[in-house]
């Protein structure tokens, strides 16, 4: 009897632990990914609503060859030397100053497609852009980034 109880709450602990593993799915070229929800930091709709002149923190990477000549969002064709740039929901042809503080470097980019698509980022940047301010070499960083001008 003893023994059956301690055998419930043993199911009961390792239940408890498997769900809390479980993550969302989401679409990659390759197929399905988990997304563990404790990893998430999709502050997009934040980032929509801030106003000119506001300073925020993106974790930004960037976007080139497998994407140039093909549309994008608002319908241009994308050229990755221009200083362009994906974000989720920030209104096409808002003016951005992208600022690396480690090294001081920045650049001006324009809004002109939607994405990132990878969980936990908040702005592509085009190959020239990301090139400008130094985040070549790291792929994905944490950079400063100011609201210019809204359209």
């Amino acid at each position: 009897m003893k023994l059956m109880k301690y055998f419930k709450i043993l199911i009961i602990l390792i239940l408890l632990f498997l769900s809390g593993c479980a993550g969302r799915l989401y679409k990659t070229e390759g197929g399905y990914k988990r997304h563990h929800a404790q990893y998430r930091t999709d502050k997009s709709h934040k980032q929509a609503a801030a106003k000119e002149g506001e300073k925020l923190w993106m974790v930004c990477s960037f976007y080139a060859d497998k994407f140039q000549g093909r549309p994008t969002s608002n319908g241009e064709t994308f050229d990755m030397y221009k200083f362009t740039c994906a974000h989720k929901e920030l209104p096409f042809n808002t003016k951005l100053r992208v600022t690396d503080p480690d090294t001081g470097k920045s650049t001006e980019v324009r809004v002109n497609d939607r994405g990132p698509f990878i969980p936990g980022r908040d702005l592509d940047l085009s190959y020239s852009a990301a090139n400008e301010v130094g985040l070549i070499p790291f792929g994905v960083k944490k950079l400063q980034v100011e609201i210019i001008k809204k359209p």
